[in-house]
């Protein structure tokens, strides 16, 4: 175990806010509603980050909870990059991001008591940014992913500086815009540069803005598979 996570005096790691599942492959995150109507920049954020344009924000340490995915077996890949391709005119060229795919949803009571979970998908909604830019009558718009990649953000690195876990400062834990040091985001690179679609909140089935639920983050059937090997 890293020097930088803490541990009890058994040597076990403390994760504040978060519900290990190792038998099934998820943990839960501590996690409350902050936005009902907008565009969305992510999923979810650190505190008194990105609150206003993420769905909610996370009561657990960003690097608790790459710790608990790596408890799961689970295999953090890269966030998006940008990659020097010539030194002498510095052309730089995007690299795509990696890592395994990990469902995302939310999990809460019903107005019946009863506990519900919820792919991510059911909460965000397309928008269009260009209402007709890149966009032919009749396309089908896909729906918003399910899952998401562990990139597993980075650690900074400053001369005669304590490293420090990227996203624990920036807040985008889950995005949905590529920030660069997101710890889950989407495949490939998305912004306002090459998106004429955009995502907002869909509060249809979202509990009122200050309701405390779970983040689960799920590991996928085919990683889970490729565990057991």
């Amino acid at each position: 175990i890293p020097q930088h996570w803490p541990t009890d005096q058994d040597g076990s790691l403390k994760l504040p806010g978060i519900s290990l599942n190792p038998s099934d492959r998820f943990i839960d995150i501590n996690a409350t509603v902050c936005l009902n109507h907008g565009l969305l920049e992510l999923v979810a954020c650190t505190k008194n980050t990105k609150e206003h344009e993420s769905i909610v924000v996370l009561n657990a340490r960003p690097i608790h909870i790459h710790a608990a995915l790596l408890l799961l077996k689970a295999k953090p890949g890269r966030p998006a990059m940008q990659k020097v391709v010539d030194n002498e005119n510095l052309r730089w060229i995007p690299v795509t991001p990696t890592g395994e795919q990990v469902e995302v949803s939310l999990v809460f009571q019903d107005n019946k008591g009863k506990i519900e979970e919820f792919s991510i998908s059911t909460f965000v909604s397309p928008t269009k940014l260009n209402e007709f830019e890149g966009f032919e009558v009749g396309e089908k718009i896909q729906p918003f992913p399910k899952t998401f990649l562990f990139a597993g953000s980075h650690f900074s690195e400053e001369k005669n500086m304590p490293r420090k876990y990227a996203c624990e400062y920036s807040g985008n834990v889950i995005s949905i815009s590529t920030f660069g040091d997101e710890l889950l985001c989407l495949p490939g690179i998305h912004g306002h540069a090459n998106d004429g679609l955009a995502w907002e909140v869909n509060s249809e089935k979202l509990p009122k803005v200050g309701t405390n639920l779970s983040l689960r983050l799920r590991l996928s059937k085919s990683t889970k598979e490729n565990a057991k090997d």
